[in-house]
C-alpha cells in the first residue's frame, strides 16, 4: 500500500558495524510533516552488521529490513524501495550522515522546482589522518573531477544528485535502478530521469556527511572498482558521460608510456636524439608530481601526517579509478565489485 503522505528512507548495508547506528540514529532524527520510514537492505555482513540492525529495527517501529543477498547496491535498493511506502523515496548510505534538516529542505525543494530528483552536498570528514585526508580530496575538484555535489555552490539543474530525493512516481516510470550497474547506478538512473523528461536538481544547501574508507588499500579498491563501472558506463553510453571522467585514465597511459620509454632509454634501445625527444613523455609527469606537492602543503590547519597521506591518497585516486575505467571500457566492468566493502572490520565512530 502506497500512503498519500509521507516519506520513505531506503539504505543498503553491507559490514557497516562502525556506521550503522549513527546512519540511523541521522535518518530517524528528520523532522517531516507526515509518516516516515527506513528500509534497511542486509547484505550477508560478517561484522555483525545484521544483529545490530536487528536490534535497532526491534528497538523502533520505523525501521523495516529487507535482504539483499547478493549484496549489490542496485539490487538492494531496488528491494527496499519495492518494500517501502511512500511517495517520496530518500536514498541513505550507512557511511553517510544527514544534516538535521535535510528531509525537510528537500521536500520543500522538490516542491519548489518540481523536480523528480534532488541531491545536495557530499561533505566527506574523518577521524583519522587518512581519512581526513581522504575527505579533503573528496571535497576538492582535484580529488573527484569537480561534480556539483562535491562542493559546489550554485543552484540548478545537475546530471546527477548524491544519494538522492526522488518521487516514487518518477522512479517508477523510468524501472527504478539498473541491477546489471554495480557502481555508478546513481549517474544511470539520472540519466534515464532526465531523458524521460524530468528534472534533476542540485541544491547546495542540503549537507550530507560522508565518512570515506579507512584505510589506503579499501580506498584503491573502491576506486578500481568505480573506475571499471565508469568505463563499463561509457561502454553503454559514450558520451553522455563528461570529460572529467578521461583525466585518470589519461594520467595511467602517460605513466605507462614514461616507464616503457624510461626502460628503452636504460637498455640503449633509445638514444641520442630519439631519446632527447621521447623524454618530452616526462614533462606532464612532473607538473603532476608537482600539483600533488602544491595540493599537499597548500595553507590550512593540518597536521604532517595528513600531509603526507594526501601525497599518497591523491595519486591513488586517480591511478587505481584510471586503472579501472581502462579496464571497463575495453572489456567490460563484467562481476567486478567493491571489494572494500567485504570483510570490512571498523572502529565505532565517536
Amino acid at each position: 500500500m502506497t500512503g498519500s503522505e509521507g516519506v520513505s528512507f531506503v539504505m543498503p548495508v553491507l559490514n557497516e558495524h562502525a556506521y550503522l547506528e549513527h546512519a540511523v540514529r541521522s535518518v530517524l532524527g528528520q523532522q517531516v510533516d507526515g509518516p516516515t520510514e527506513l528500509v534497511l537492505a542486509l547484505g550477508p555482513s560478517s561484522d555483525g552488521t545484521t544483529a545490530l540492525a536487528q536490534r535497532l529495527a526491534a528497538d523502533d517501529e520505523r525501521i523495516r529490513l529487507v535482504d539483499n543477498p547478493a549484496a549489490h547496491i542496485p539490487v538492494g535498493l531496488n528491494a527496499a524501495i519495492r518494500a517501502s511506502r511512500y511517495p517520496t523515496v530518500i536514498r541513505v548510505d550507512a557511511h553517510s550522515e544527514l544534516a538535521p534538516d535535510y528531509a525537510r529542505r528537500a521536500l520543500q525543494t522538490l516542491r519548489r522546482t518540481g523536480a523528480a530528483n534532488v541531491g545536495g552536498v557530499m561533505r566527506a570528514d574523518g577521524r583519522t589522518p587518512f581519512q581526513r585526508a581522504v575527505a579533503r580530496l573528496y571535497n576538492s575538484p582535484v580529488g573527484l573531477g569537480g561534480g556539483a555535489y562535491h562542493g559546489g555552490s550554485r543552484e540548478g539543474e545537475a546530471e546527477s544528485a548524491y544519494l538522492g530525493v526522488m518521487r516514487r512516481e518518477v522512479l517508477e516510470e523510468v524501472g527504478l535502478f539498473d541491477e546489471t550497474i554495480r557502481r555508478g547506478e546513481d549517474w544511470e538512473l539520472n540519466l534515464r530521469i532526465r531523458q524521460a523528461g524530468h528534472l534533476v536538481w542540485f541544491d547546495p544547501e542540503l549537507s550530507v556527511t560522508y565518512w570515506p574508507r579507512e584505510s589506503w588499500w579499501r580506498l584503491a579498491r573502491q576506486f578500481r572498482a568505480t573506475g571499471a563501472w565508469r568505463g563499463e558506463l561509457v561502454r553503454r553510453y559514450g558520451r553522455r558521460n563528461g570529460l572529467r571522467y578521461f583525466a585518470p585514465p589519461v594520467l595511467v597511459i602517460v605513466l605507462s608510456l614514461a616507464a616503457l620509454t624510461g626502460i628503452l632509454q636504460l637498455t640503449g634501445v633509445l638514444r641520442g636524439l630519439a631519446a632527447a625527444l621521447a623524454s618530452v613523455v616526462y614533462l606532464p609527469l612532473i607538473a603532476y608530481a608537482g600539483l600533488v606537492v602544491a595540493v599537499s602543503l597548500a595553507p590550512g590547519r593540518r597536521s604532517v601526517r595528513e600531509r603526507l597521506w594526501t601525497m599518497a591518497v591523491l595519486p591513488t585516486m586517480h591511478i587505481a579509478w584510471g586503472i579501472g575505467f581502462l579496464a571497463g571500457v575495453f572489456r567490460g566492468a563484467r562481476d567486478t565489485v567493491d571489494a572494500s566493502r567485504l570483510g570490512d572490520q571498523n572502529t565505532p565512530l565517536p
